[in-house]
C-alpha cells in the first residue's frame, strides 16, 4: 500500500464481513470510512478512533449519497486507497418465479451501485497511480446455482465489470481483486437473504430445495468471517494480488471443478469452434 496508515473505504460495515474487516482495520491503526445504509449502525466503530473513523450513511442506490460520501472520505483524509465493494445481498427464486421488482433492486444494490461507487473513487486512484479495488463477489460469480439464478447473475456482472477495470487500472498503478466467499457465518443466508417462494411443483427438486437448505443452513457455515477479513487485508500488502481469491473449502472445490469442466467441455468442442471461421 502506498501509504503506512492506508485510508480503507468499506460498505456494508453493519454486519458480516464489511464489520470484521472493518475492525480489523481499526486494529492495525489504519484509517477508515465505515459505511452503512444507516449511519447509526457503524457509529460505534468510532468510539475511541474519532480522528480514524468516518461513519457514512450509504445506500448503494443512491447516486447522490455515493457521491457525498466519497467527497466526504476526500475531504477527511485526502484520499482512498483500498475501495471495498462489500455491501449486497441474496435474493433467491426460480428463474420462473423470480419477481422483476426483487430482481431490478438485487441489481441496484449488487452491481449499478457498485459501478457507480467504483466510477466516483477511480479519479483519486489515477491521480495517485495508485490504489486497490477489492470486489465482494461470490462462488455464484463461477457457478449458477438452482435457486440462486439471479443472484448469480449480479454477481458474473461484477466478474467481468473487474476483468475490463484490471485490464485498464493495471498500467496506471490501480490493483483488482475479486473475493468469492463460499457459505460463511454472515447474515448473508439469514437476516439479509431474500426469497421468493417456489410453488412450481416442477422446481421442487431443484429451486424449492435449494432455498430451503439455504435458510437451514445459516449460522452453521463453514466459513469464518474473521479469517475471511484477514486475508483480505493480506491481499493489500501483496505487491502483486491476485485476480480472484476464493474463500473457504467448499468454494474452493466448487470453483475449480466448474473450470475444470468448462475447460473441458470448450476443448471437445475445439474443431467446431474453429470451424466456424472463414477458410484461411
Amino acid at each position: 500500500m502506498a501509504s503506512e496508515t492506508p485510508v480503507w473505504f468499506v460498505t456494508g460495515c453493519s454486519t458480516g464481513f464489511g464489520r470484521e474487516l472493518a475492525q480489523q482495520v481499526l486494529a492495525r491503526g489504519w484509517r477508515l470510512v465505515a459505511t452503512a445504509r444507516d449511519a447509526e449502525r457503524v457509529a460505534d466503530l468510532a468510539e475511541g478512533a474519532e480522528d480514524r473513523v468516518l461513519a457514512l450513511a450509504l445506500d448503494m442506490a443512491d447516486a447522490g449519497q455515493i457521491a457525498a460520501a466519497v467527497k466526504a472520505a476526500t475531504e477527511r483524509f485526502g484520499a482512498i486507497d483500498v475501495l471495498v465493494n462489500n455491501a449486497g445481498y441474496g435474493y433467491q427464486a426460480s428463474i420462473e418465479e423470480g419477481e422483476d421488482a426483487e430482481i431490478r433492486a438485487q441489481f441496484e444494490a449488487n452491481v449499478f451501485g457498485l459501478f457507480a461507487l467504483t466510477r466516483a473513487v477511480l479519479p483519486g486512484m489515477r491521480a495517485r497511480a495508485s490504489g486497490h479495488v477489492i470486489n465482494l463477489s461470490s462462488v455464484a460469480g463461477f457457478v449458477g446455482f438452482p435457486g440462486s439464478g439471479y443472484y448469480a447473475a449480479s454477481k458474473h456482472a461484477v466478474e467481468g465489470f473487474s476483468d475490463a477495470l484490471r485490464a485498464e487500472g493495471a498500467p496506471i498503478g490501480i490493483k483488482v481483486t475479486c473475493v468469492e466467499p463460499g457459505p460463511f457465518r454472515t447474515d448473508w443466508a439469514g437476516r439479509s437473504l431474500k426469497q421468493t417462494p417456489v410453488a412450481i411443483a416442477a422446481y421442487a427438486e431443484t429451486a424449492g430445495k435449494r432455498l430451503a437448505s439455504t435458510s437451514e443452513i445459516s449460522g452453521s457455515q463453514a466459513g469464518d468471517p474473521a479469517r475471511a477479513a484477514a486475508a483480505m487485508i493480506a491481499l493489500t500488502e501483496q505487491a502483486d494480488p491476485p485476480r480472484h481469491l476464493v474463500l473457504g473449502q467448499w468454494g474452493y472445490d466448487a470453483v475449480t471443478k466448474k473450470l475444470r469442466d468448462a475447460l473441458a467441455e470448450i476443448e471437445a468442442g475445439e474443431a467446431t469452434s474453429i470451424g466456424t471461421d472463414f477458410p484461411s
